[in-house]
């Protein structure tokens, strides 16, 4: 460690979900491990080899017994020496134990803190350490193997990929303003143009399995919205494979906002159902219809369901923002009407289910997801925010080619943007803001 330089603290707390459970883990990591070892169960393990021992506390008395394990550094998850006891997992034995090492010399560490260590150490890049969090929180196996994926350095990769091709394509054009030529000059705009060209592909190639992964993190809502009576509840039953809804033919039975959350190809979305748009002098329902348009509002996709036969438009204004799709429903009760996609139009039965297959896919295309069975990255907002300003100086440098000066900055900026993907420019506010929404002991 560097003269000067401030030794960090020891950080504990149990690495486990609270409460009971056959097995409880309290993580230590800082430079005070081999001391609490001694004082907790009496020695340090070898590295990465397990031992059975007696957890104690400061007054010599046994709180717990269990596994212990020691992970050397910095060949450990924060890159710092880490203890692991690995005990009987209820809340009050973990309590305990955990007081026992606090007694030691560690102190409670923050949410997130192993993870900012383990950054901070070099062990893990930013995006590869937001991983880890989408990887817990993961809503579906799809969502898992994308964020899996991210945690073994897949997005890290493409993001150092095109950083090397900024970086070869920097350095050719600082070559050219520090010794000017014309017609060395002519031959290196034509060579910028195309490397730049690549690059520009290759972003846009990053950007489009960025999208496609961040569908999987957030999910897509979905707003089921239209008149009564034209089978919203009986649909939202059909796409959840259960009675979820009630359904009668009683207009009005649905009075507010009924969410389910379903999965297809992997992609978690929640389904709305809402109360049917039309003119009403029902307080109660006219609350049901205002909780609906604020739900249409906030949808990603919005399904108008449409009565076959009739065709009626639900009463009032739609919003603009959100993708729409209309479906045509209850095919079964008009003969000839054939179930499938015609244009941006779904003609299905909630009833048979004929044409429901048809609208799932349609829901995932409206959504922006496609099922090519390439790799995805699970990316987060600010994610698709720096690789957006990343494509708008490209964007500008492709217009400054005849301009050296202008076409190096430009490329710098946008160094600067994908650097903020990886943490290798990075604000210390946005350290914590990321690491805060970690669970504590991770």
């Amino acid at each position: 460690m560097p003269s000067g330089e401030l030794v960090p603290d020891t950080i504990a707390a149990v690495a486990t979900p609270a409460g009971r459970g056959g097995i409880g883990i309290v993580r230590v990591s800082g430079p005070k491990v081999r001391a609490i070892a001694q004082a907790v169960i009496g020695r340090l393990p070898e590295s990465r080899k397990a031992i059975h021992c007696s957890f104690r506390d400061a007054h010599g008395e046994r709180v717990d017994e269990g596994i212990a394990l020691h992970f050397r550094a910095p060949h450990s998850y924060t890159g710092d020496d880490v203890l692991e006891l690995q005990g009987h997992g209820g809340p009050v034995v973990m309590h305990a134990v955990l007081e026992a090492v606090l007694d030691a010399g560690a102190r409670l560490a923050e949410p997130g803190e192993f993870t900012r260590r383990a950054f901070l150490n070099g062990r893990l890049d930013l995006a590869q350490a937001e991983a880890v969090s989408d990887l817990i929180d993961a809503a579906s196996r799809e969502a898992a193997r994308s964020a899996l994926r991210s945690l073994g350095g897949d997005f890290s990769a493409a993001i150092a990929g095109l950083v090397a091709g900024l970086t070869e394509l920097r350095a050719l054009t600082e070559a050219m303003l520090d010794f000017p030529d014309e017609e060395v000059d002519l031959l290196h705009r034509d060579d910028a143009g195309r490397r730049l060209g690549r690059l520009r592909a290759a972003l846009e190639d990053v950007m489009a399995k960025s999208r496609q992964g961040s569908l999987l993190r957030t999910g897509i809502h979905a707003v089921l919205a239209g008149r009564p009576n034209v089978g919203k509840s009986s649909l939202l039953n059909r796409l959840a494979g259960a009675e979820r809804a009630i359904v009668t033919a009683v207009p009005g039975t649905t009075r507010d906002a009924l969410r389910e959350a379903i999965q297809i190809e992997g992609v978690p979305i929640v389904v709305v159902d809402t109360a049917g748009l039309r003119e009403s002098q029902d307080e109660v329902e006219q609350l049901g219809m205002q909780r609906t348009r604020q739900e249409m509002e906030r949808a990603d996709v919005l399904l108008v369901i449409l009565e076959a036969g009739k065709l009626e438009a639900p009463q009032g204004p739609l919003p603009e923002a959100a993708m729409r799709l209309t479906v045509v429903n209850k095919i079964d009760l008009v003969p000839g009407v054939v179930a499938g996609r015609r244009g941006n139009e779904v003609y299905v039965s909630a009833k048979t289910g004929e044409g429901i297959d048809v609208l799932r896919a349609a829901m995932l295309e409206a959504a922006g997801w496609t099922s090519r069975g390439e790799t995805v990255f699970l990316a987060r907002e600010r994610h698709l925010r720096a690789l957006g300003i990343a494509r708008v100086h490209l964007e500008a440098a492709a217009a400054q080619a005849a301009r050296w000066e202008l076409f190096a900055e430009e490329l710098r900026l946008a160094q600067e943007a994908l650097g903020e993907i990886t943490g290798s420019v990075t604000a210390d506010d946005l350290l914590g803001e990321i690491f805060s929404r970690f669970c504590i002991g991770k």
